[in-house]
């Protein structure tokens, strides 16, 4: 079994179960869940698991933060389950006040295509780009192939929400996508702008039509669901398969473009132009508050409900500029330049190569390492990032600097700043200094108001002996022994991210010289995988431990290991576990490296090293301080 195969195993039992799940999406680094009771959840084990970053319950939707890896865990766990068919997609919506639920809605039918969006959007920047510097000329074929790709995904729009909105709303997304084609089909987008006649009755078309438009067809598909359901219900089942679909287009097309359309292009207006008042009434504010708690709308899922504006800010009806992204840009890298200060300023081994990488995805728009594993638990650091983002999107809001495409929001955002057909790069320039404004506060700011370093926080409670005042004061100290016979190495050295940043837990990493694994506590074998590579153990104590023998070595399907104990076995301090063969890993290409960690290091105080350079097993190893 995978490694993601066995988060998404974990995390769909501790959500509850496959019963507990009434529909799941995921986003750039989420899996967002809507389930029928979120008390079923096993929120603390979830939050503790090695592969789960962060779990975050807002806006209708129990959301667990994997990383950029989560489309693979997200197809995994579809796979195991049943949650990928249609007649289990049944949602029965987030549960809590209205603001939730159009939350939920809003998440769910955007998130999706969000990654397609994003990368058309940033080559579409890129291409404007390249009009601007000359690199390209409009009319080349290099530019009008690119550009059909670029800007299809935001012309034909409607399509892509019909799709999604249908799997929300329940409702047959064929039918859905047939309506919304409708909507943008050329002979009516050719009348945009002018009044038909339906039987008599007059249907306004808006100036542009219903190209790039997002409210219209949400609205259309969400009454789609009810007519659907309604003939269903009357239609023979013999017949349906044919006069279902005819008697929705029959209903629904004329509704659609009579009345729900218009009102859905009013609704949108008028969400667009409220949101255009209040930026012009206070460009300086409106960027300090979006740029200060931006990140903070993130942790709460809360900023799906900023994601129609800018769309409708972005679609022809609404002028096709767009004033709230480039303000945003400040506050997500201002997190990044947070977490670089704590990388120079901590003395903590795992904190620096978590703050480091988390900092460099920061560029990239991806911010939860960085807020989650780095500047909100620090605390201050966080704050330092908030006020950094709150002075960078003021600056970058007062300039005027405007976006032109869609994207998610990272460093790839700034080309979209150029208006298409203009060579004014002033937006760009003034983006780029707010963001660097933003970025240098919050670095500076990390480093005045200083943060509890981890291995600060360590130093103060050992003693000479190395075990801390936590033991010498009365709490239990619970010594291990080693496994393995080798050399010592901090996790941070492991050459895996997940053990290196102590996402797994505390502990140490082994670089056997012979190949031998024995047991380490009393206790029993709680897992040993079918390859031999792992070996999960549970103390007498509550420790839990894992023995992780080499890098990827689950790859050689148990070739090069033997093991003498299963699942559900007693065993004693010194006990034979596993043999392996470290001259065929070393040959197949792949480490040896081992790492020991105390999954739920968080149960206890502390788990401290020895400072030992080597071990032999059986030797005491680590102490866990209860």
């Amino acid at each position: 079994m995978s490694k993601n195969q066995e988060t998404a195993k974990r995390v769909l039992t501790l959500v509850g179960g496959e019963g507990n799940v009434n529909s799941v999406v995921h986003c750039a680094t989420r899996l967002r869940f809507n389930l029928k009771d979120e008390s079923a959840a096993e929120t603390e084990k979830l939050k503790n698991d090695p592969d789960v970053i962060q779990v975050v319950q807002s806006g209708g939707q129990y959301q667990v933060v994997i990383g950029s890896h989560v489309s693979d865990v997200y197809k995994e766990l579809l796979a195991q389950s049943g949650l990928g068919n249609e007649s289990n997609e049944k949602s029965e919506g987030a549960k809590g006040n209205i603001f939730n639920q159009l939350i939920d809605i809003i998440s769910s039918i955007f998130t999706p295509f969000l990654g397609a969006m994003a990368g058309a959007g940033v080559l579409k920047g890129f291409l404007t780009l390249a009009l601007t510097m000359g690199w390209l000329a409009a009319d080349s074929g290099v530019y009008l192939v690119l550009f059909a790709v670029a800007d299809g995904i935001f012309t034909y729009l409607p399509i892509l929400l019909a799709f999604t909105a249908a799997k929300k709303f329940n409702t047959n997304q064929f039918l859905a996508v047939c309506l919304a084609m409708a909507l943008v089909h050329p002979s009516i987008n050719a009348l945009a702008g002018t009044e038909l006649s339906f039987f008599g009755i007059p249907v306004i078309l808006g100036a542009s039509g219903y190209t790039s438009s997002v409210i219209p067809i949400i609205l259309a598909v969400f009454v789609m669901q009810y007519v659907e359901r309604f003939f269903k219900k009357v239609v023979p089942n013999a017949l349906q398969i044919i006069v279902v679909p005819l008697a929705v287009f029959l209903v629904m097309t004329p509704l659609t473009f009579i009345l729900i359309g218009p009102i859905g292009t009013v609704a949108g207006n008028l969400l667009g132009g409220a949101y255009n008042s209040i930026y012009g009434l206070s460009p300086l504010l409106a960027g300090a508050v979006m740029g200060g708690l931006w990140q903070v709308f993130v942790m709460f899922g809360m900023h799906w409900g900023f994601v129609p504006i800018m769309m409708l800010n972005l679609s022809e009806a609404g002028g096709g500029i767009d004033s709230m992204m480039p303000m945003l840009l400040p506050a997500v890298m201002a997190q990044g330049g947070a977490a670089l200060a704590v990388f120079l300023k901590s003395k903590d081994v795992k904190m620096k190569g978590l703050s480091l990488s988390a900092a460099l995805t920061s560029i990239f728009g991806i911010t939860e390492p960085a807020v989650y594993g780095v500047t909100l638990p620090l605390k201050k650091p966080f704050i330092a990032a908030c006020i950094g983002g709150a002075v960078g999107g003021a600056f970058v809001a007062f300039s005027g600097a405007k976006n032109y495409v869609f994207g998610l929001v990272s460093v790839f955002s700034l080309p979209g700043f150029i208006a298409p057909g203009s060579n004014d790069t002033s937006g760009v320039v003034s983006a780029a200094i707010g963001t660097g404004i933003a970025i240098i506060l919050a670095f500076v700011l990390t480093f005045v108001l200083g943060f509890d370093d981890p291995v600060q926080a360590e130093a103060a409670e050992k003693t000479d002996d190395g075990i801390g005042d936590a033991a010498i004061s009365g709490e239990q100290k619970i010594v291990l022994a080693s496994p393995i016979s080798g050399d010592i190495l901090p996790l941070s050295e492991v050459k895996d991210d997940v053990f290196a940043s102590g996402a797994m837990g505390k502990g140490l990493a082994i670089r056997p010289n012979d190949g031998s694994v024995y047991a380490p506590v009393d206790g029993e074998i709680t897992t040993i995988f079918p390859t031999g590579h792992a070996i999960g153990i549970t103390s007498k104590d509550g420790i839990e431990l894992l023995i992780h023998i080499g890098m990827d070595t689950v790859e050689l399907n148990g070739e090069g290991f033997e093991t003498f104990v299963k699942t559900g076995d007693k065993i004693t301090k010194g006990d034979l576990l596993v043999k392996f063969d470290a001259a065929l890993i070393t040959e197949k290409g792949y480490s040896v490296e081992t790492p020991i960690v105390v999954t739920n290091s968080n149960d206890f105080l502390d788990v401290l090293d020895l400072s030992q350079e080597n071990v032999l097993h059986g030797e005491d190893f680590l102490v866990v301080i209860k």
